[in-house]
């Protein structure tokens, strides 16, 4: 059976169209997911047609466009247009191959001009999509401590000693974006990553997460910026308002920066 993406919201902006794309591309997501693949080819076929459906969709609704994937050829022709749109297909490859596992996400952002404009993340398991058309409503902190979210299988070497200066406490979560959006979702507080990324692993969630008053930088403190012709963007920060002083305070003094 083909997949039928449907249709955008009437009148879409560019806020709204990211949020139809990612939840679009988490359907398609969540058939691939019940074809019965398992393992390599399950990453791959998701990887794949999440990719094909956004690139088609953005070429029908945004034709004067460029477009920033993962999965895609990186078209140096994005250097010189106004608008490109950065997109991960499928963040958390393996925990999408991992049924019933739910922190794996779609992210479509927005750069216009120099600054992300408007970003979606999609976390299609658990039918919900955070956008910057309505971006979340971070409620104080219900934690007695502070919260870091980080990788399943590659913390930071640093995590240990910023755990112990903050009196924190981590939580294991696959998925850049989901890992994001867990501190707007009131899960953690901070997200802390030194490990290598690329752009199209955070442009969305930080597009969301800025929406929602977090703070959000490089972890020397310096803005993240988009669209860059090395599109590699190894580390960023972010937490809670009140938290970034201390957390900054510590990268810099324990020689992270």
């Amino acid at each position: 059976m083909t997949f039928d993406p449907g249709t955008p919201p009437t009148d879409a902006d560019d806020h709204l169209l990211a949020g139809w794309l990612a939840e679009t591309a988490g359907r398609r997501l969540l058939e691939v997911r019940g074809e019965g693949l398992e393992g390599r080819e399950l990453k791959d076929a998701g990887d794949l047609a999440a990719h094909e459906l956004l690139m088609s969709l953005l070429a029908e609704h945004r034709p004067g466009d460029a477009v920033l994937s993962e999965e895609g050829k990186d078209d140096k022709a994005r250097l010189t247009s106004s608008r490109v749109w950065i997109v991960d297909p499928l963040d958390g490859t393996r925990e999408f191959s991992e049924p019933p596992r739910d922190d794996w996400a779609v992210h479509v952002a927005l750069w216009e001009s120099g600054e992300l404009v408007a970003g979606a993340v999609a976390q299609p398991a658990l039918g919900e999509t955070f956008t910057t058309a309505d971006p979340p409503k971070v409620p104080p902190s219900s934690a007695s401590r502070p919260r870091i979210a980080v990788s399943r299988s590659r913390p930071p070497a640093f995590t240990d000693g910023l755990v112990a200066t903050l009196g924190a406490e981590t939580v294991p979560m696959g998925s850049a974006g989901v890992k994001v959006i867990s501190v707007a979702r009131d899960i953690t507080d901070a997200y802390v990553h030194a490990g290598g990324q690329h752009e199209w692993d955070s442009a969305a969630p930080v597009a969301v997460a800025r929406a929602a008053g977090l703070f959000t930088s490089r972890v020397d403190g310096s803005p993240l910026r988009y669209n860059q012709d090395d599109v590699y963007l190894p580390d960023l920060i972010v937490c809670r308002p009140e938290l970034a002083e201390p957390i900054l305070a510590y990268l810099s003094e324990h020689g992270v920066v």
